[in-house]
Parts: structure tokens; C-alpha cells; sequence
């Protein structure tokens, strides 16, 4: 029940419902187990003492008791509904808005397909039991205990019979439960792996029709598929293997108690309709013990669900406000590294090693090298998306650590490698971090970053709905609508990570202008593998295994002759080609 503990914050608020469910279930449960007591007075006052003058009455109080249980049925499904279905409310919220806080840490091994699946999947399996399940356990103890009074007012005798025989069948379920939680927990992990499988293949169609990879695809997708299919095959084995033991058993002990209970009819110290009456009160505890099953199933199911939510909701959150972090207000965008080395997490090599630098207002930072050197984990660092293993970041003389988290990104701009755009008009992703901005901003944005001819091109202009990733744009359409994105909420500190890597190099000249009217007065941050991108810089860092190997301007380093010049000589003659074409 420690699951269920950890998330009581979420479905504890709506207890009353809870409460008002169970209270109706008290009734619903008490009108049943009279049916037995109306049956036996009609049997031995109207039928066997001939008294039928009570049969009339005896059917009006039935009708009323079934009018009764109807109305505290409704209730008690009503409001078991309500209960389930605004605790899911919460915890689908609660998770979504952990998704959004967690470190960039956690989303490197993350997958997507996973996710998904414990947002719908598992907070649906969880609501499952809370609405129907908690009940049927109530239920379940309610009806064995009420059937139980009657019985042993009937018959202490074959009551004590029946209980003698209820260990056995409650061992069998506690066999059961003990190997379907596993079970269906493995069936909630490949449910995940194979939604990962088709959000992967879908977001990456294009790539894998350009390829010809559709029968790599489908074998991977059936591989996935197939051990979804034994998964639940291997379910499903227990559950066959359970119910018939089950139902061996439940038949077994009444068989057992009608030859006793006819026994004592015969002799006389059991009349007939006490034996009829007796016969269904052990058929309402048999049921729903032959159906602790089903019961057990739900609870194994919110249990293993339950447990995958809590891998979310308790993942650690390594970024987040210190106790005295301050507003970052008037953010001028001096920035400083003092012998910053950096690890990620779960990796023994460093990604920046013993970095040092001054960066102050206004100026323009090239950052140039290979793969993996370390351009994009120093400004993973100035926005904190991650934090130093050793040393410290300072924005304007300040510990980045000391500005609250949301406040010092609010001051800087970032345009990423790989742009993103939502399922939504380009309107709104360009306004995306100030939606309520004017058009004319809007407009003004796009413009800068050349973008504003070729969306007014399209049918609905800043209205056209794009589709997934923005599928229907080019590459480079799609990365200026990012820059214009970054260029609306007027930061700060401006980061652009290759920002112009999708675009051919005419048009990137063209956004490069625009480019150095924008960053005047304005810290920024170029990552970019052109040299045409940073060579007007005002400082230029090469970074070789997460070092600083070389700094300086364009000129002074091509005059070093070290790394940043044979970059250059690699792409002089395609940088001179275009400027002969153009």
C-alpha cells in the first residue's frame, strides 16, 4: 500500500466523494443480502405453513428494497466516478507540470513512446481501480460480512463449514497476486516500448521513406509487437491456470455444504427456507471470492501503473531555485566562466575542462569546433540547463546559481540546432514566449529574420496551421521562424546554436545581416561549424575535448595557423564560390 500512500496527495482532496460512494455501497450491499431473508419467508411462512396472505406483502417489500438499491447503486457509481476521474485530473496535471521541470538530465535517456504511455496508459489503469476497484473491495468485505451475520442466525453450523473453507481460496489468490503484478507490469513496460516504436517511426517517416527503410521498420515494429503479444500471452497463461483452481474450489465447498445443509433439513433442525436462503448467501460470498481475481487484477494493474507514475513524479529535480535566489532583473549580459569543468551525468569524461573566460556586455562570442567539443555545454551552462561539476557561471558578476531558474531564462533567447515548432499557426510559434505581443511585432520579427516574404506566401499567411515538428516547411523555413521566435522576447543574452546550419549561404548572408543589426548592445553566443558565421565576432573560442585551444578574432586566429585556420582553408573555396554567384 506504499503506492498507494505516495499518491494519496492526489486523490485525497476528493475523499468525500470516496466516502459518499462507500456509504451508498453500505446500503446497496444490505437491500442485497435481505433477498435471501424474503425468499425464506416465503418459503416456509407462505408456502410450507400455508400463510399466503404474507406473499402479496412480501412482493411489494421487494419491489421497494430493488427500487431502494437502484438509487444507492446510482450513487455509489456516480460518485465512485467522480472520485476516480478528478484524483486522474490532478495526477495527469501534477506529472505534466513535473515533465516540465525536470533537468535536461533526465530527458537525454528519455523516450518519448514511454512517456506517453504512463500520461494515458498508466493514469488510466490508476483511475480504473480507484473508481471501480477500491468499491469492489468494499464490497467484497461488505457482502462476506453481512452474509455471514444471516448465516450463522440460519445455521451456526454450515457457517463455521464455510468459513473452514474460505483459507484455502484466499491462499490461491494470494498465489495469484503474486506472480500477475509482475506480469502486468512487464505488459505496461512493452505497452511503452512499442508506443516509442511507432512515435519514432511516425515523427521520422520522411527519413525512412527517403532511405527505403519501410521493411526495416515493420521488422522492428514487429519485434516490438510480438513481445507485446507474449507478454500478454504469459498474462493471460496465469489468469487461465487461476480460475479454473478457482472455481474447483468454490464448487467443491457448496456441493460439500448441500449434502451437509440437506442432511440437517432432513433431520429437522434446518427448515427449507433457511436451506434456500443459506444456499444464495454462500453463492454472494463464493462469487466474489471466485472473483477475487478480477479484484486482484485491477489492484495489480494500479499497482504496477502506480508505481511507473511514482518513477516520474519522484525523479529527482536537480535545478531549482536556491533558498535566497533573487529576481534577475536588468540583466546587462556580462558573462563569466571561472574554472568551469563539466560532467554529464552518468559520464566519466568531461565535456568542458577548466574553462575560463570574460564575456562582457554587448560583445559577440563565436564558439567553433567539432562534434562534442563543448560549444553547446557552455551554453547549456549559462541558461542552466545544466550546472558545473567544479566552478562557477556568472552573469553580470552574479552566481547563476543565485538568479531564480525562470527569471534568468526570461533574459536570454535561445535558437537551437535543431528548430521545433508546434502543431499550431506560425502566428503563435513565433509569439510562443510572449503570446500576447501585437501583430506588428509579430510581423517585425519575421522580417529581421527573413522570414516574412515567404509566410505571406503561403495560403493563410501567419494562420497557416503547420503540422507536426512543422512538417510542410523546408529546413531552413523552419529555422528562421525559430530565429524570429527568439527575436520577439528581446533578450538579453542571445544564444544561436548553428541557427543558420539548415539554410544554403546566400540566405544566410541575408539573416546575417539582420543578425548584426540585432545584436547591438546584445550578448550573444554563436555556435556554429561556418566560419562565415562567427568571423565577425568579436571573440572567437575554439574548442578542442572541452578545452579552449584557441581564442581570439577572426584575423588574429587565422594568423595563429592552428586549428581555426585550417577550418577556414577547408571552406574557403566554397565560401568564395558563393560570393562569385552572388
Amino acid at each position: 500500500m506504499d503506492i498507494f500512500k505516495q499518491l494519496s496527495r492526489f486523490y485525497w482532496p476528493y475523499r468525500r466523494y470516496f466516502f459518499g460512494s462507500i456509504f451508498a455501497l453500505l446500503f446497496v450491499t444490505g437491500f442485497t443480502v435481505v433477498y435471501p431473508i424474503f425468499l425464506q419467508l416465503a418459503i416456509d411462512e407462505g408456502i410450507v405453513n400455508q400463510n399466503f396472505s404474507i406473499i402479496p406483502l412480501l412482493s411489494i417489500g421487494f419491489i421497494l428494497i430493488m427500487l431502494l438499491k437502484g438509487i444507492a447503486a446510482y450513487f455509489n457509481q456516480y460518485w465512485g466516478d467522480v472520485f476516480g476521474i478528478r484524483t486522474v485530473y490532478k495526477l495527469r496535471e501534477g506529472l505534466y507540470e513535473k515533465l516540465q521541470f525536470m533537468p535536461f538530465r533526465y530527458y537525454d535517456n528519455a523516450r518519448t513512446g514511454d512517456l506517453m504511455s504512463r500520461l494515458t496508459a498508466d493514469v488510466e489503469a490508476f483511475r480504473f481501480f480507484l473508481s471501480f476497484g477500491f468499491a469492489q473491495i468494499f464490497n467484497f468485505v461488505l457482502i462476506v460480512t453481512f452474509s455471514l451475520v444471516v448465516m450463522f442466525y440460519y445455521s451456526p453450523q454450515l457457517a463455521v463449514v464455510t468459513l473452514l473453507m474460505m483459507p484455502l481460496l484466499f491462499f490461491t489468490v494470494q498465489r495469484f497476486d503474486k506472480f500477475v503484478h509482475p506480469a502486468f507490469k512487464n505488459i505496461r513496460i512493452s505497452m511503452a516500448s512499442l508506443n516509442t516504436r511507432v512515435q519514432e517511426n511516425v515523427s521520422g517517416i520522411s527519413t525512412v521513406k527517403s532511405l527505403s527503410r519501410e521493411d526495416f521498420e515493420m521488422n522492428r515494429f514487429d519485434e516490438k509487437n510480438t513481445h507485446y503479444r507474449d507478454t500478454y500471452l504469459y498474462t493471460s497463461g496465469i489468469w487461465a491456470r487461476y480460475f479454473p483452481v478457482m472455481e474447483f474450489i468454490g464448487n467443491l465447498t457448496v456441493v460439500f455444504l448441500l449434502a451437509y445443509g440437506g442432511y440437517l433439513a432432513i433431520y429437522g433442525t434446518l427448515r427449507p427456507g433457511e436451506l434456500v436462503a443459506f444456499f444464495s448467501l454462500v453463492w454472494y460470498i463464493m462469487g466474489p471470492l471466485m472473483n477475487l481475481g478480477f479484484i486482484i487484477n485491477t489492484f495489480s494493474q494500479s499497482k504496477a501503473s502506480g508505481e511507473r507514475l511514482l518513477e516520474v513524479l519522484n525523479e529527482k529535480e536537480d535545478i531549482y531555485d536556491r533558498e535566497h535566489a533573487r529576481p534577475a532583473k536588468d540583466i546587462q549580459g556580462d558573462v563569466a566562466f571561472r574554472g568551469v569543468t563539466f560532467k554529464y551525468p552518468g559520464e566519466e569524461k568531461a565535456a568542458l575542462q577548466d574553462i575560463d573566460f570574460q564575456v562582457r556586455a554587448g560583445e559577440v562570442i563565436g564558439l567553433m569546433g567539432a562534434t562534442g567539443a563543448g560549444k553547446s555545454s557552455i551554453t547549456q551552462l549559462v541558461a542552466r540547463f545544466y550546472e558545473p561539476s567544479e566552478g562557477e557561471v556568472l552573469i553580470d558578476g552574479v552566481d547563476n546559481r543565485d538568479y531564480t531558474v525562470r527569471s534568468l531564462r526570461e533574459h536570454i533567447g535561445f535558437v537551437l540546432q535543431e528548430p521545433f515548432l508546434f502543431s499550431s499557426t506560425i502566428r503563435d510559434n513565433i509569439a510562443y514566449g510572449e503570446p500576447d505581443v501585437s501583430m506588428e511585432k509579430i510581423i517585425d520579427a519575421a522580417r529581421r529574420a527573413d522570414a516574412h516574404e515567404f509566410i505571406e506566401a503561403l495560403p493563410d499567411g501567419y494562420e497557416t496551421v503547420l503540422g507536426d515538428r512543422g512538417m510542410g516547411l523546408s529546413g531552413g523555413q523552419k529555422q528562421r521562424i525559430s530565429i524570429a521566435r527568439a527575436l520577439l522576447i528581446n533578450p538579453s543574452i542571445l544564444i544561436l546554436d548553428d541557427a543558420t546550419s539548415a539554410v544554403d549561404m546566400q540566405t544566410e548572408f541575408k539573416i546575417q545581416a539582420a543578425f548584426r543589426e540585432l545584436m547591438r548592445g546584445r550578448t550573444t553566443f554563436i555556435i556554429a561549424h561556418r566560419i562565415s558565421s562567427v568571423q565577425h565576432a568579436d571573440h572567437i573560442f575554439v574548442l578542442d575535448e572541452g578545452k579552449i585551444s584557441e581564442r581570439g578574432s577572426h584575423e588574429q586566429l587565422l594568423a595563429n595557423n592552428g586549428l581555426y585556420r585550417r577550418i577556414y582553408d577547408i571552406q574557403y573555396q566554397d565560401m568564395e564560390a558563393v560570393h562569385t554567384t552572388s
